[in-house]
Formats: C-alpha cells, structure tokens, sequence
C-alpha cells in the first residue's frame, strides 16, 4: 500500500518501497544489478527514486518470484522477452520527467 502521505503516482524512495513490500533494501538494489528494466532515478548522492512503473516492477519481480516459482535467470528472460515494446515507453517516460525538471528549474531561475 502506499504511504498515507504520498499520492499513488508519487515517486517512492528505497526505505518507502521497502516498507511497502516487505522486501529488504538490500534486496531491491541487487534486483537493480539483475533486472535492466528496474531503473529508479538517482538524484544528489545517489539517492533512488521509485517511478510507479518501477513499483509496479518491484511488485511483478516479487510475484514471480514468491508466488510463481520463477528463479531470478526465469524472471530475466521473462522480462526480456517483454521488453522492447515497454522500452520505448519507459525512455519516452525518463524523457518527460527529464524535460519537466530542466522546465521547473528554468522556471526557479527566471
């Protein structure tokens, strides 16, 4: 569940999403190392923000992980086999956050 304080579209830091699921932050930054698709944005510090879509992610990887009996190399190929349709739209999606940030921050300077 979301945090009763954020939006459902809110980005999630790793504490948050940890909380959420029940998985360990270690655990979410070695996915990072074994699923290419789970990208959150890094800011100042390298500090990681979850996208929705990397929520939902987090959440698929845990199901079919837990639920489904997949082992991590299954859940990768399974991924992999989806991915370039989502590809596009996850680039299309890291372009418009990219292009509201350099908006807001123009908009700060002026």
């Amino acid at each position: 569940m979301a945090a009763p304080d954020k939006a459902a579209g809110a980005f999630r830091t790793i504490g948050e999403l940890s909380q959420e699921t029940s998985i360990p932050q270690h655990i979410l930054r070695y996915w990072e190392t074994r699923f290419p698709q789970l990208r959150p944005l890094q800011r100042a510090g390298r500090r990681r923000y979850y996208r929705p879509e990397d929520v939902a992610l987090v959440r698929r990887i845990q199901h079919l992980l837990d639920n489904e009996g997949y082992t991590i190399r299954g859940v990768q190929k399974l991924l992999a086999s989806e991915t370039p349709a989502k590809a596009v739209r996850t680039d299309r999606d890291a372009l418009k956050t990219i292009r509201a940030d350099l908006a807001s921050a123009l908009d700060a300077d002026g």
